[in-house]
């Protein structure tokens, strides 16, 4: 189950969430896709939840964490 979701301000990103349990990051794409990177550190889901550049931020975590569409 996704955790909740919070909006961002971004042109390609509308929500973020991150389970703290699984190490789960959830984006939801301005498109309505929802993907999960999986296994990614507390401190690397905050930093992308709280960046200025919320895609910036995600570039550092594409290819780095195994992806799956929620």
């Amino acid at each position: 189950m996704p955790p909740e979701m919070k909006e961002v301000y971004s042109s390609h990103v509308g929500k973020v969430g991150y389970d703290y349990e699984t190490g789960d990051l959830y984006v939801e794409w301005s498109t309505g896709k929802t993907s999960v990177y999986h296994g990614v550190p507390p401190e690397v889901a905050e930093d992308v939840m709280g960046s200025y550049s919320v895609g910036s931020a995600l570039a550092g975590v594409k290819g780095s964490y195994r992806h799956s569409y929620a």
